[in-house]
């Protein structure tokens, strides 16, 4: 998957956050559905941000960034700042 591919991912996935978010707020709430789509919807961002980092520290150092994988969700979420 190239960059560009995982960029147009994104696009798709805040697309589909913002519209679920704007309907938590704008109506009576979400479904039990929609939360458990919003959270599954997050935690893909999370996982294509991290899948970009890790594309781009390959490329710094010279190795094939084709080499990054998707890290499963608790990896990713179980991240510190």
């Amino acid at each position: 998957m190239a960059d560009q591919d995982i960029f147009e991912h994104i696009d798709e996935l805040i697309t589909e956050e913002r519209a679920l978010r704007a309907r938590s707020t704008a109506e009576l709430g979400l479904s039990a559905e929609e939360r458990s789509r919003l959270r599954e919807v997050e935690v893909r961002l999370d996982q294509c941000w991290d899948l970009l980092r890790q594309r781009r520290a390959l490329s710094e150092y010279g190795e094939d960034p084709s080499a990054a994988r998707v890290r499963p969700a608790e990896e990713v979420e179980g991240y510190r700042s």
